[in-house]
């Protein structure tokens, strides 16, 4: 590993905050904070921690000596002087001579002496940094270390390849007791320059953020060459299929197989995200994989994010799917029952009360294919198939220097349902569509972006589609969430698989459908020309089934159910003059909703149509507005706002009663007319 410290740089944020009224001390401890964030093999997703003592003021003028410690939420990559709140440090070392300190205790302790009340939470190890005397300490969960405290005789490895430049700790949770350990080690010998923390990190320390960032890289490089040199070649590989199936077509088997059943038809979805490459290929198609994959995490923070081992599934071949699925929902099922008596065993060991999170797997191993992480949202997928990729690393690194020995299951049960390291979660929303993937077709036009950015603010990661690229990523960008706009026209069949395909890469399977993609086309019946009738019919009806067909043939490989939603028009019962082009297949789209909803209900696939009316859009152009108006010898405020509530109706109307269909649990073969009231179009 190599320092990133570059005076140039280090100047630079130095003029930049000075200019902000920050002093240089804080400006070079966001530097070298950033420069380890930044680095995954160091630090991970919110994990690892920097302090800087200096003094402050309160808001009454008195002054403090302070310890400013990360905060919790911050990324160490990212992170601004706002990041690393004030605390008062004289009342944290007095709280030293405790015997004993809660974990609540603690953190009510530390908050009661932020300087800003309003500031974040200050790490959970904020008293390790507090009875350390320098200026600047950082600790990371460098893999590089963690191939070393991973063994069962760690302390004399450590002692090997560090001597007395390091400190060593034992195993302790976080928190108090940790603190103190560490600090009475450290005051053993003050010429150490960090601290080895058995089964968890490495701190070091120094005067200037520029000592104690190069302590650190330094000393992860010895870890480094001490596994290069001494490691042996590791994970002789299993017997494989010579081909395996693509990752594509496991996603949605796995995305259902990991989806959480409440009853009634009711499922919590994950969002998959798969992972790949030579290191990982290598860990997974170990011919050992079952005993060093399923041992534990290598440091006991990452139970949070992957649960205490991942999930190990059999090689897939192209040919036997159907089998492999099978024997994947048989797993998570066992994985799931293993989960729970897990939960039974170690909660039982003391007098705590818990409430068992969900039992699904975060991380499930495909010997021959790579890495699948599940989460909640597409951000928490990829969390948790980075913390994968580092836990390989890490594992990878003890197996080669000897044996991967993390903690016992109770050790690693502790930190999963420590009431503190479970707060860093416990901010995340639940909003009605989470877990959910939606395809939003037409996406660039008025009422696909309507739809696709409120769905999306309803929790649903959007795939928005539409003819022009352009306009789909435009509303993608504007929908957020992780939406992500594709090229797609929806009357080419191969375009509508490769949508697909995209969703599947992307979130890993499809549960919602809006298949909205249409284009209004005039003429007189009985004059109009086959071709262009052939032509609306391939836009306004058979791209519908095209779209609606790919999207069951996901749905029954996830098992989960899924919601069609189609915008069938009010043309589709209410004929317009000269309309003909365009009503004709939306009456066929509307019978084709009910035809889906007929056919797949029994499986859970709900299939709704919306019948909108008059709305300024891509399709209702100013000039067809005009034209309609004409057609019916009105103003065109008077033809868009002719109905029963004298309204314009718009996009966004239609868009949320895309919304409640999508929500309507107990609703299929609905038709729900959106047109401020037309008694000539209402249903029967």
């Amino acid at each position: 590993m190599k320092s990133l410290w570059n005076d140039a740089d280090a100047r630079r944020i130095v003029e930049d905050y000075a200019a902000r009224g920050v002093e240089e001390g804080m400006a070079l401890r966001v530097y070298t904070t950033r420069l380890l964030g930044g680095v995954p093999s160091l630090v991970l997703h919110g994990g690892g921690n920097t302090s800087y003592k200096t003094e402050r003021s309160d808001l009454i003028g008195e002054r403090h000596e302070v310890l400013c410690v990360k905060g919790s939420g911050w990324d160490m990559a990212v992170i601004e002087p706002a990041g690393l709140p004030a605390v008062k440090l004289e009342p944290l070392r007095r709280a030293r001579r405790l015997a004993r300190l809660a974990d609540e205790d603690m953190v009510a302790l530390q908050r009661l002496n932020l300087l800003d009340p309003k500031a974040p939470n200050p790490s959970v190890e904020t008293l390790l940094h507090a009875y350390l005397p320098h200026r600047f300490v950082d600790h990371t969960h460098s893999t590089a270390i963690l191939a070393l405290v991973d063994q069962e005789d760690s302390r004399a490895i450590c002692q090997e390849v560090f001597g007395a430049r390091m400190g060593f700790v034992p195993y302790i949770m976080p928190g108090f007791q940790l603190a103190k350990a560490a600090a009475e080690v450290y005051e053993a010998d003050p010429s150490v320059e960090g601290l080895i923390l058995d089964k968890h990190g490495i701190f070091t320390f120094g005067d200037s953020a520029r000592e104690a960032y190069e302590r650190m890289i330094a000393h992860v490089t010895r870890a480094e060459a001490h596994v290069a040199d001494n490691g042996r070649s590791v994970f002789p590989a299993a017997a494989l299929p010579a081909e395996t199936a693509a990752p594509q077509a496991l996603a949605p088997i796995l995305r259902g197989a990991v989806a959480e059943a409440r009853g009634d038809g009711r499922f919590t979805r994950f969002v998959a995200d798969f992972r790949t490459g030579e290191a990982v290929r290598n860990f997974v198609d170990g011919a050992e994989l079952a005993d060093y994959g399923t041992r534990g995490v290598s440091t006991p923070d990452l139970t949070i994010r992957i649960k205490n081992k991942p999930l190990i599934l059999p090689a897939p071949t192209p040919d036997g799917l159907d089998a492999w699925a099978e024997e994947a929902r048989r797993r998570v099922a066992a994985y799931a029952d293993d989960y729970r008596a897990y939960f039974e065993r170690c909660d039982a060991l003391d007098d705590v009360a818990r409430t068992m999170l969900d039992p699904m797997p975060r991380l499930a191993l495909v010997p021959g294919v790579g890495l699948f992480g599940f989460g909640k949202t597409a951000k928490d997928a990829a969390i948790s198939a980075d913390v994968g990729e580092i836990w390989i690393e890490a594992v990878t690194g003890a197996e080669r220097l000897g044996r991967f020995t993390p903690l016992p299951e109770d050790e690693l049960f502790r930190l999963e349902y420590w009431s503190l390291e479970q707060a860093k979660l416990a901010g995340a929303r639940t909003l009605p569509l989470t877990g959910q993937v939606a395809v939003v077709t037409g996406g660039g036009g008025a009422i696909g972006a309507a739809t696709a950015r409120l769905f999306a603010a309803n929790g649903a990661h959007v795939v928005v589609a539409d003819l022009d690229r352009t306009r789909a990523e435009a509303t993608a960008a504007q929908a957020g969430n992780g939406a992500v706009g594709i090229a797609c026209d929806v009357t080419a069949g191969a375009e509508v698989a490769a949508l697909f395909e995209a969703a599947v890469a992307r979130f890993g399977g499809v549960d919602i459908v809006v298949s909205n993609a249409g284009a209004a086309i005039e003429g007189e019946i009985g004059t109009l020309d086959d071709a262009v009738l052939r032509q609306s019919f391939e836009l306004n009806f058979f791209a519908h089934q095209a779209v609606a067909r790919e999207a069951v043939r996901l749905m029954k490989l996830q098992r989960t159910g899924g919601v069609l939603l189609f915008n069938a028009s009010k043309q589709a019962v209410n004929p317009g003059a000269n309309f003909g082009a365009y009503g004709l297949p939306k009456a066929a789209t509307l019978f084709l909703s009910r035809q889906y909803a007929l056919e797949y209900g029994a499986i859970g696939i709900r299939a709704n149509a919306v019948n909108a009316d008059r709305i300024r859009s891509g399709l209702l152009t100013d000039a067809m507005i005009a034209s309609r108006a004409q057609a019916r010898n009105v103003s065109e405020k008077a033809y868009l706002s002719g109905n029963l509530l004298g309204l314009e109706v718009t996009a966004d109307d239609v868009a949320r009663a895309f919304l409640h269909q999508a929500l309507a649990e107990r609703t299929t073969a609905d038709v729900t007319t959106v047109d401020g009231g037309n008694i000539a179009a209402a249903l029967r």
